[in-house]
């Protein structure tokens, strides 16, 4: 089946409408009709190449909500009707401990939802911005937010289950004092979910102007990064940083606030390399520094659960699809609260 789409022909060039083709559902696949996908940081890193190994076209995307428009005649648990998502894989091998144990993202065969390997045409997985998809049932997930807040529950499909996996991993929590680095995209979603836990949320931002919304969205504290007396007035007080920041910075600042055994995760990927940690601020306090991917497909549904419950949706902006490359631009300056999310329905008029 063909379907309007947009995406790019090499790293060079703009985001731009094309037409490409879909699978027929399979006896387990489930066919969506997309509403709506939101634009992460890590789809303009990929289209311009700023990973290895792009495949082109590329058609980004991994924020994917709408309604099953059809199913495949083994398919338990959905129909026709369902609101539905697909977050950043669209399968793995199945088989393996990490699959097994419904940690598929962290499974050496996980592919994702776009630039991943495929037997389909091209060769490579296209993702949501295009108006439908066909995903096998294992890698689809259940939405039960009201049908007006579909919209603001795409981004939990990626900047949501990014910072809800290392909150519940290290089990942030009443008691907890949790720090939140950067207030963006994934930031912003990390404050509210740690609120939502009931543990102590510290907010951290390189700019003043972000006090009151750290606040609004539930940060009992707000710290201007650049400020090295409120900095140091945080000083070993923390159990768990989140770190969300997607560009190459001085990670020493935030180790230092850890409390013994604290642990710093980092989920921004920037395009290059953060410098070298000083070894002796993590052996003195034996502090670690770790990294967390997405969550598995049952923690995935867990945080979509979590969410409908605590009426936790991310802050958005709403874009025709013709307006990717300038929300690219925007998001490269920080211009955005938090989320730009596309419209579907304008994939038509493309």
């Amino acid at each position: 089946m063909t379907v309007k789409a947009y995406g790019a022909r090499a790293g060079d060039q703009p985001l731009e409408a094309m037409d490409i083709v879909r699978r027929a559902s399979g006896a387990h696949d489930i066919q969506i009709d997309i509403a709506f996908c939101g634009v992460c940081h890590s789809d303009l890193h990929t289209v311009r190449g700023e990973w290895a190994g792009t495949l082109y076209p590329c058609v980004p995307g991994h924020e994917i909500v709408g309604r099953v428009s059809a199913v495949g005649g083994h398919v338990a648990g959905y129909q026709v009707g369902d609101l539905v998502g697909v977050g950043c894989m669209v399968d793995s091998c199945r088989h393996c401990a990490e699959c097994d144990d419904g940690l598929e993202n962290y499974c050496d065969h996980m592919t994702g939802t776009y630039n991943g390997t495929t037997a389909d045409a091209p060769g490579h997985t296209l993702g949501g911005y295009s108006e439908q998809i066909v995903v096998h049932e294992r890698y689809v997930l259940r939405i039960s937010h009201p049908v007006e807040q579909l919209a603001a529950v795409a981004p939990l499909l990626c900047a949501g289950i990014t910072t809800y996996s290392p909150l519940r991993h290290w089990q942030a929590g009443p008691g907890k004092k949790i720090g939140i680095v950067g207030i963006g995209g994934l930031g912003h979603m990390g404050i509210k979910l740690a609120h939502a836990m009931g543990a102590h949320v510290v907010a951290f931002t390189t700019s003043e102007s972000k006090r009151k919304d750290a606040e609004a969205l539930g940060a009992d504290e707000v710290v201007v990064s650049r400020d090295a007396a409120a900095m140091a007035a945080h000083a070993q007080t923390l159990d768990l940083i989140i770190n969300t920041v997607a560009v190459s910075h001085d990670l020493d600042a935030f180790t230092s606030l850890l409390k013994r055994d604290g642990t710093m995760t980092l989920v921004g990927v920037p395009a290059t390399p953060h410098p070298s940690p000083a070894v002796f601020n993590l052996i003195g306090k034996r502090r670690t520094i770790a990294g967390s991917m997405i969550g598995g497909i049952p923690e995935t549904q867990e945080m979509l659960d979590f969410c409908a419950e605590h009426g936790i949706v991310a802050d958005i902006e709403m874009i025709r699809a013709d307006e990717i490359n300038a929300a690219y631009e925007r998001m490269l300056q920080g211009d955005v609260k938090y989320r730009f999310v596309i419209d579907s329905a304008t994939l038509a008029a493309s």
